[in-house]
């Protein structure tokens, strides 16, 4: 007989771990408590405009491949991907900004005209990156976080030290120019925590920043969830919508099926990719692996304040993705991290993917979604979401050199109370649990639960970590981990 293996939620992780287990033959079925699969990477659409909810930078394009190419399939097959040139541009005052090229040769030639010597340190910097890319998004990501020793290879040996330095310090001590710092800082965030607490062997995150480019699938990163159902239905996955999950039942200690919209429903395997707190808050008490006091010392990734924009012209002097790093990176940083608040002058990011994607809006008009990064956890009202439009809308248009209020046609925003009314996030975070040294690998919650047999977990709060590319290894981890350790219970004759 198949087994049976429900699977809550249909992000990323979910829909790739789908995949990979009915590809080993198991009788799959998701759940997904919203109207349409994608779970955080959802989509928008209102009077010709088409938004990305969640996540809208495509990197680690390899990631994708690799996992397609797991079921005989490329990227091409369901999407059309475009590398963006420029790859984004930064703004830091009016008349001041640093385009991003597509390519490294550029790049370095931008740095050394900002800072002479610049150029030389970070075709350096990046060979480093680059080796230390290959170890990570090449291996070690791929491991599933049950033993401290995944992490000793004959290659992390010889980086030990940079698992204990800070990709911040290293920075500064190459780079002296403060916006070349910023940008080289820049893609850690990602990671969910500060450059200075993110240890320096992350630097992999700038090779995949310079070195492998930013990408964009045509119509949206919706595209790649959509591929991913398509696949998933190819292989025999079934797919419910509007289906809340109330309980995870167990019997004599392993899960034993799950009460959708009041429906208990049987079954031999159960892997969330919802919330990991959020899951656990499903079971009777006893069964949780992790107390409120545990989730409340961790450091979680950034919740964000975003904004989608239809604008009744088209948008000057930006790319498809710009950056406003015009205020106090570090303040910013600390609102959110250190005294938990809401940011006195916040940085913000600005995607136009009508800059690319024609389609994304009617013609000769411009789809805008902006987002500021915000503490997990803190207040949420109308009132302050209308007091950071002004603020950031105001500095576009000083910082652009043009009028773009009066041209507004519609906003819909989305904050830390929609984040837990929508995802059920733990304090209303957008990227799940963020990657300290302290919460990397086998210090991460754990993909298989500790105290209930046949129930395991897939997603940004568990292994590897948080990002797109990621959440699609962690459903692979999570997948090859139930076929190592399951074993179905034989017949009764």
């Amino acid at each position: 007989m198949k087994t049976t293996i429900h699977i809550i939620g249909s992000g990323f992780s979910s829909l790739a771990a789908a995949c990979y287990l009915a590809k080993e033959g198991n009788d799959v079925t998701v759940f997904e408590k919203n109207g349409t699969v994608g779970g955080r990477a959802r989509q928008l659409k209102k009077d010709g405009f088409t938004f990305d909810i969640g996540p809208t930078w495509y990197w680690m394009p390899d990631v994708f491949e690799r996992f397609f190419s797991d079921f005989n399939k490329k990227p091409s097959d369901y999407y059309q991907l475009v590398k963006l040139s420029p790859a984004y541009q930064v703004y830091f005052d009016v008349n001041d900004f640093i385009t991003i090229a597509d390519n490294l040769d550029e790049i370095i030639i931008t740095f050394e005209s900002i800072e002479k010597g610049s150029g030389q340190k970070l075709a350096a910097f990046m060979k480093e990156a680059q080796s230390n890319y290959n170890i990570a998004i090449k291996d070690l990501v791929y491991r599933p976080g049950e033993s401290p020793l995944e992490l000793i290879t004959p290659e992390t040996t010889l980086k030990i030290g940079q698992f204990f330095g800070n990709i911040s310090r290293d920075i500064r001590k190459q780079f002296k120019n403060k916006r070349l710092v910023q940008i080289l800082e820049f893609p850690v965030l990602f990671l969910g925590a500060k450059p200075s607490d993110t240890p320096s062997f992350y630097s992999f995150m700038n090779f995949a920043d310079f070195g492998l480019g930013t990408w964009h699938p045509k119509n949206g990163m919706y595209s790649v969830i959509m591929a991913m159902e398509t696949l998933a239905k190819e292989l025999g996955v079934k797919i419910h919508t509007n289906a809340n999950i109330e309980k995870i039942t167990v019997e004599n200690g392993k899960a034993s099926g799950i009460v959708v919209n009041g429906q208990e429903i049987d079954a031999d395997i159960i892997v969330s990719g919802a919330d990991y707190h959020h899951t656990e808050t499903l079971l009777d008490e006893k069964y949780r692996a992790y107390s409120e006091a545990y989730w409340n010392k961790k450091t979680f990734a950034p919740s964000s304040l975003l904004f989608y924009v239809g604008f009744d012209k088209k948008i000057n002097n930006v790319e498809h993705h710009s950056l406003f790093f015009d205020v106090d990176f570090d303040a910013h940083a600390s609102d959110i991290y250190d005294t938990p608040k809401w940011p006195e002058n916040p940085l913000f990011y600005a995607s136009f993917p009508s800059k690319t994607d024609t389609n994304s809006a009617p013609e000769g008009k411009e789809t805008g979604i902006f987002l500021i990064p915000l503490a997990p956890g803190i207040e949420d009202t109308p009132e302050l979401r209308e007091h950071y439009f002004e603020k950031i809308i105001t500095r576009l248009e000083k910082l652009t050199g043009q009028s773009v209020k009066s041209k507004i046609l519609f906003k819909e925003s989305f904050c830390v109370n929609d984040f837990i009314k929508e995802y059920n996030s733990y304090k209303g975070n957008a990227y799940g649990m963020a990657n300290t040294l302290l919460q990397t690998a086998f210090l991460r919650p754990k993909l298989k639960s500790k105290k209930v047999k046949n129930l395991y977990f897939t997603g940004q709060l568990t292994v590897p970590g948080p990002g797109v590319p990621p959440s699609l290894i962690s459903g692979k981890l999570v997948s090859d981990l139930i076929k190592k350790h399951y074993k179905p219970e034989k017949q009764k004759l």
